[in-house]
């Protein structure tokens, strides 16, 4: 199959659409609590895909391969359809400020069978990580780029990942950005 970028593009922003529309309810803005801890992930690591690779920037990056298997099995539960929205909450940097959104769009039909495929992490800093991943959805696969971050020991989908993702769709739709985001630094 043939890769289409009009299609792909319109596939992805019917998805955000959907998020944009379910995240403008929330008005609150997030707080920064991203931890500066390198301390070990509270959750256990999924085993990393083989195309995941990380390349750290100084030794104080720590245990890269568990930061990466860690990163990876993260990313691709929040961007899984069959992840509960209130997992994917705590998979979120200040996930519970995009609660109702995350849960809203997780019971629509446009999210049956999404699904993000990390391609490569790197790690930039003890506490972030630059992620590029494939988001897959009605049969297309979009190529995208994301950020990592640590947050109070869980390498967690940066919320100015989420953001952006959701002021593309705005973009696309004419909507406007969730106040949540406007605040995401």
């Amino acid at each position: 199959m043939r890769f289409h970028p009009a299609k792909g593009l319109a596939v992805a922003g019917a998805i955000i659409a959907v998020l944009t529309a379910t995240a403008c309810s929330s008005g609150s803005s997030p707080t920064s609590s991203t931890s500066t801890s390198t301390s070990a992930a509270t959750t256990a690591p999924a085993a990393t895909t083989p195309a995941a690779t990380a390349s750290a920037t100084g030794s104080s990056v720590g245990n890269n391969s568990a930061a990466v298997a860690q990163i990876t099995a993260n990313w691709e539960k929040f961007f899984s359809s069959s992840t509960p929205a209130s997992e994917k909450a705590t998979l979120l940097q200040n996930g519970s400020v995009f609660a109702s959104a995350i849960s809203s769009f997780s019971s629509s039909p446009l999210a049956t069978n999404v699904s993000a495929k990390v391609t490569s992490v790197t790690l930039t800093s003890s506490t972030q990580a630059a992620v590029k991943y494939n988001l897959v959805a009605a049969g297309q696969s979009i190529p995208s780029t994301g950020t990592a971050v640590l947050e109070n020991g869980t390498w967690k989908v940066a919320d100015t990942s989420f953001c952006a993702l959701l002021s593309e769709a705005a973009s696309l739709t004419n909507s406007s950005v969730p106040a949540a985001c406007k605040s995401a630094s």
